[in-house]
C-alpha cells in the first residue's frame, strides 16, 4: 500500500502533508532502496541518516519485502506479473526484485492455464505459478484492449501478494470516508448530485479537481471542472468519480532550475499475520500541474528522489 502527501503551506506558514492518493498497489520497493544505497555511496552521506522507517534496517527491510511477496515458496514459483513489462517506466524496479529476491518477471498474457493452476514458461519448460506480485493494473488492461488467458475472478490455485482486488477498496475509493486534518474534503459525483455533498466543498470550482476513481498516474484527472463536464458523465457512471478539494503544492526544494514542489510516498508492508507497517519512503519532484513522470517530461531536476531522516 501507498499513500501520496503533497507538502501545503499552512495558515502560520509551516508546511503540512495532505493526501492526495492512496492505493493498495505496489510501488518500487526494489529500485527505491537501491537508490538510497546509490545517493549515500556517491555523495558519501552521513551515516546516521536513515533509509527506512519503523526501525528497519537494509536487512530486515528485504527479508520483510522476501517474507510479503515470496512467502514460503520457491522463488521459482513466485512471479512479478505485469503487462509488456520491457515497455514499463518500472522496468529497473523489476530487476532489482529479481536479482534480490530471485523471482521472474512475465508478461500477463504469456500465461498458461491448465484446470486450476497457472503457468509461465521458463526456456523449454512450463513452470507452475504459486504466488503473483502484481504489477498490472485493470485500467491499462482495459484500455489496451488486453485479452488474458485466465479471469481475476476465477477459483485458481494461486496466492496474491496484492489481490487486484484491494486496488478498488483502498484507493481513491476510499478517500471519502477519511476523516482527518490532511484528508482534503472529497465526495462522489453520484454524491455531489444527490445533494449529500454538496457543503463539503467551496463553489470556487478553482478549488477542485475531477479524478476517475480507479486511472492511474494522473490518467483524466481535471482541474477546476465546469458544469458541462461534470453533467457529462451518465448517472449510471458518476459513482466512479470523485470530487475532490484541490492540493496546492508549495515549492520547497531548491535546484539549478528553481524551487520544486514535493511529493512524499510512504510505502507500506503487510505481511500474513502481522500488522500493516510504514518501511521506506520516496519523494518525487516537480513543477508541471501534476507530478508524474508524463506531466514533467520537458523539465530538468525532477523526477524522483529519495527521503532520507535524521533519527529523533
Amino acid at each position: 500500500m501507498t499513500a501520496d502527501f503533497g507538502l501545503a503551506r499552512e495558515d502560520d506558514g509551516s508546511l503540512a502533508p495532505r493526501l492526495v492518493e492512496l492505493q493498495a498497489f505496489p510501488s518500487i520497493f526494489g529500485f527505491q532502496a537501491v537508490l538510497f544505497e546509490s545517493y549515500a555511496r556517491t555523495f558519501n552521506l552521513p551515516g546516521n541518516l536513515e533509509r527506512f522507517l519503523n526501525g528497519h534496517d537494509d536487512s530486515s527491510y528485504w527479508a520483510l519485502l522476501r517474507r510479503v511477496i515470496v512467502g514460503n515458496h520457491a522463488p521459482e514459483n513466485v512471479v512479478l506479473l505485469e503487462i509488456e513489462p520491457e515497455a514499463q517506466k518500472t522496468l529497473p524496479d523489476f530487476h532489482v526484485h529479481e536479482d534480490r529476491l530471485g523471482i521472474r518477471t512475465v508478461d500477463i498474457t504469456k500465461l498458461k492455464r491448465e484446470g486450476r493452476r497457472l503457468f509461465y514458461r521458463n526456456g523449454n519448460r512450463d513452470v507452475p505459478i504459486e504466488r503473483i506480485y502484481n504489477r498490472a493494473i485493470v485500467d491499462e488492461l482495459e484500455r489496451k484492449g488486453v485479452t488474458l488467458p485466465f479471469d481475476y475472478r476465477d477459483d485458481l490455485d494461486v496466492e496474491w501478494a496484492g489481490h487486484p482486488n484491494w486496488y478498488f477498496r483502498i484507493s481513491k475509493f476510499a478517500i471519502p470516508w477519511l476523516h482527518h486534518p490532511a484528508v482534503p474534503p472529497a465526495v462522489f459525483l453520484s454524491d455531489w448530485y444527490d445533494g449529500k455533498g454538496r457543503g463539503l466543498l467551496s463553489e470556487d470550482r478553482e478549488q477542485w479537481v475531477f479524478k476517475p476513481l480507479y486511472s492511474f498516474a494522473g490518467k483524466g484527472v481535471q482541474f477546476a471542472p465546469t458544469d458541462a463536464e461534470l453533467t457529462a458523465i451518465p448517472t449510471d457512471q458518476r459513482h466512479n468519480f470523485l470530487l475532490q478539494q484541490r492540493v496546492r503544492f508549495e515549492p520547497v526544494i531548491d535546484t539549478p532550475h528553481g524551487l520544486t514542489q514535493a511529493e512524499v510516498r510512504i510505502m507500506y508492508l503487510w505481511p500474513d499475520g502481522a500488522s500493516l507497517q510504514p518501511v521506506i519512503a520516496l519523494v518525487r519532484l516537480g513543477r508541471g500541474l501534476m507530478m508524474g513522470v508524463d506531466h514533467n517530461r520537458d523539465k530538468e531536476w525532477v523526477g524522483s528522489s529519495a527521503a532520507l531522516t535524521l533519527p529523533l
